[in-house]
């Protein structure tokens, strides 16, 4: 396994930590077909989470977020799609961004932004 892929599970258990401290309840994680994968997906009361994490390097001159392009996210709204209706429920969707800083310690800590992109918008906005 590689760094990158290590890296980015341990950002990924990292994330899944701050969720349930946040009283989400994580159905899935990794869920993929055709269209794409989804890192996480969970729900709190209100809404049904998909959850895109992105680990990086305290340091990096762009944030995490910068890489959910519209390229992205047309990939995470189809499999997010495709999960709903082959999960049935009443919950809206909403659509995550979890940005996970690792210092030079190994230390991590997050930033996360609810509702970072929609279905009806052209492009995130952040």
């Amino acid at each position: 396994m590689n760094y990158k892929r290590i890296k980015g599970d341990k950002g990924e258990e990292f994330a899944v930590k701050f969720l349930k401290k946040n009283k989400c309840k994580i159905i899935t994680r990794n869920f993929s077909c055709k269209s794409g994968e989804i890192d996480i997906i969970a729900e709190n009361k209100e809404f049904i989470l998909f959850v895109e994490v992105k680990t990086r390097q305290e340091g990096q001159m762009l944030e995490p977020r910068y890489s959910v392009d519209k390229k992205k996210q047309q990939r995470l709204l189809k499999t997010a799609s495709y999960y709903m209706q082959s999960h049935k429920t009443s919950k809206q969707p909403r659509f995550d961004v979890a940005e996970v800083i690792v210092n030079n310690e190994g230390e991590m800590s997050i930033n996360y932004l609810k509702n970072a992109f929609w279905q009806e918008g052209d492009y995130a906005v952040f």
